[in-house]
């Protein structure tokens, strides 16, 4: 009976081996994503440092096995000012990312997955050519191409709000985060989705 408890007390003890912390602060592993479209194209694999150094760059559609989070900063880079500019865009992901735990008490990785969902066009219009008159045609929007879309009306609201102005660009990615998890209509990049959807039902 001794050697049993020993046994089971020595495996009880053992050391659980620590995930990979975002920033060093944060869990991925506590996220939810709440869209079921979006689960296969949002990742959220643990990494200490969001950067893939390019491993994903040579197959087509291959971003969706790339950190959400990585995915936003990549889309931050695409600027005139940004350009190659990893390390930058890096720290301002990280900072916003403080600026919204500090503010929200919540894991910014979860604010930011909420704001991806609340921003993504579900419908769009395509042009239908009909003996030379092109007609728009109301179709559903892929989840991949939601990702996108959403990733690009943030950065497109965190550019404008900050570009010319005393706001730092981690204060309006951080506030631009926060309005859109909330679903709020002020936000940019929820007025820009729902402004997509409206032409959308107007062409169905």
């Amino acid at each position: 009976m001794e050697e049993i408890e020993n046994v089971t007390t020595e495996t009880e003890t053992t050391p659980t081996p620590s995930r990979k912390l975002l920033f060093n602060q944060w869990d991925l592993a506590e996220v939810q994503i709440t869209d079921p479209s979006l689960v296969r194209y949002v990742n959220l694999h643990s990494m200490i440092v969001p950067h893939s150094c390019g491993k994903l760059a040579g197959t087509d559609f291959n971003k969706s096995n790339m950190l959400i989070v990585e995915r936003l900063i990549n889309r931050l880079m695409q600027t005139e000012q940004n350009t190659g500019k990893k390390q930058l865009a890096i720290r301002i992901v990280r900072d916003a990312f403080g600026i919204i735990a500090k503010k929200t008490k919540k894991n910014p990785a979860q604010v930011l997955v909420d704001a991806v969902a609340n921003s993504g066009p579900r419908e769009e219009t395509v042009r239908l050519k009909y003996g030379g008159i092109n007609v728009p045609k109301a179709v559903d929007t892929a989840p991949q191409r939601r990702v996108d879309g959403s990733l690009k009306f943030i950065t497109e609201a965190v550019y404008k709000a900050s570009r010319k102005t005393k706001k730092s660009v981690s204060s309006a990615l951080a506030d631009e985060l926060m309005s859109a998890a909330r679903g709020d209509a002020k936000a940019y990049s929820v007025a820009k989705k729902e402004e997509r959807e409206r032409i959308a039902k107007s062409a169905r």
